[in-house]
């Protein structure tokens, strides 16, 4: 009987303890992460997929590493990363569509797109809707005032192209150069800036017209030509990844004997299936790091990227770079969170340890091309192919 009155009077009292929570509500528990939205348009399909590819596979193992370690403090609150993405196709008006979308969800800040016409295409929204996005896209007419709200996401191929062209004269011997692109805006836009830059330093200018269809998949013919001038340099102005090898083969099977380069960023593996050995030589502008400069997180980040996507891609040496410059640029200045006016007013002044290369700081550059800080500052990495794998030719920097 004891045993029953107790149970009962402990019921009792549970009860009671039970109605005394309901009515002053749940017991305060750890507030949930918020969640922080960051956008990516760009190319991750057809010739130029690798570009945005590596875009977005960069985007996705930082966020989840950063949200695996509790996510990210900006002001008081902390935040979960959430990766919003849009394969544009190299369409600008799928381009148009995508920015559209991220204005929809409220994102403010988005990576890409990958390409001249799309970075282009994209202004008016970025603009009218509050909108700070990092192209991979080089026209100036995009970074110079009153452009504001596009931030180039890597080096220019007008601030690459003269450094590989002065380093060959240097040590190669070069002096004469040959030029081909594809019939797009993009390429030819990179191959004019880079047949001023190659007449500015002196070189003798061969070929500068000669033009590709993109889907071009025999470049014997566009390419005969220009072996018989006998070029030392012959560049590839704006080739995407997977003419690469196509156009390099050929070259090569056409018994042209001198160097051959690029200022877009490759595809090592790309280079490797489509042209083998005969790509051995072959310059370009690489990711934006080197064993010699790596710090242990860098390394660290390629192996979290091997291990999610089964490879690596070397161009994801920079754009490792863009998520982290807009998080570390919130984090110094919270506000910018909901304001992209904010955002700007930060860039000026915003430096950070660069967390990725040694002795390196994140800071935004671009004021000799643009005359404002619209670039972030990455190094200036240039790579020769050999037997299946970028070695670093040389290291520089844009001011």
């Amino acid at each position: 009987m004891i045993n029953r009155r107790a149970t009962l009077k402990s019921l009792a009292l549970g009860a009671v303890s039970a109605l005394a929570i309901a009515a002053v509500g749940p017991l305060p528990a750890q507030a949930a992460n918020k969640e922080l939205k960051i956008g990516f348009v760009g190319v991750a399909s057809g010739p130029a997929a690798a570009w945005g590819t590596s875009n977005v596979r960069s985007m996705q193992t930082r966020a989840d590493w950063l949200n695996e370690t509790g996510g990210v403090k900006i002001g008081d609150d902390t935040y979960n990363i959430t990766i919003v993405t849009f394969d544009d196709q190299k369409d600008p008006k799928r381009a148009i569509a995508g920015m559209e979308k991220m204005a929809q969800e409220g994102i403010h800040y988005v990576v890409g797109p990958n390409v001249d016409d799309g970075a282009a295409a994209v202004r008016p929204v970025a603009e009218s809707q509050g909108i700070i996005y990092f192209p991979y896209a080089f026209p100036k007419s995009l970074y110079v005032a009153p452009a504001s709200n596009a931030v180039l996401g890597m080096v220019a191929n007008y601030q690459s192209g003269p450094a590989i062209y002065k380093y060959l004269m240097d040590n190669k011997g070069i002096k004469k150069i040959a030029f081909i692109a594809a019939n797009e805006s993009d390429p030819l836009s990179q191959r004019d800036s880079g047949v001023a830059a190659a007449k500015a330093l002196g070189l003798d200018v061969v070929a500068e017209t000669d033009t590709y269809q993109n889907d071009t998949r025999d470049f014997t013919p566009v390419l005969t030509p220009i072996v018989a001038l006998k070029p030392d340099l012959l560049v590839l102005s704006g080739v995407a990844p997977a003419n690469a090898p196509l156009l390099i083969r050929a070259a090569r099977e056409l018994g042209y004997q001198g160097l051959i380069s690029a200022e877009t960023a490759q595809d090592a593996t790309v280079l490797q299936e489509g042209a083998g050995e005969l790509a051995n030589g072959f310059i370009s502008v690489g990711g934006a790091s080197t064993p010699e400069i790596r710090t242990p997180m860098m390394d660290e980040f390629i192996d979290r990227y091997t291990k999610k996507f089964g490879e690596y891609n070397d161009e994801s040496n920079t754009k490792v770079y863009a998520l982290e410059y807009i998080i570390e640029t919130l984090k110094a200045n919270p506000k910018a969170i909901d304001s992209v006016d904010e955002f700007k007013k930060t860039i000026d002044t915003f430096s950070a340890p660069n967390p990725y290369a040694k002795g390196g700081t994140l800071k935004y550059v671009g004021t000799s091309s643009f005359g404002q800080k619209r670039q972030v500052s990455v190094p200036m990495v240039v790579t020769e192919f050999e037997n299946g794998a970028f070695k670093t030719l040389f290291v520089g920097e844009v001011d």
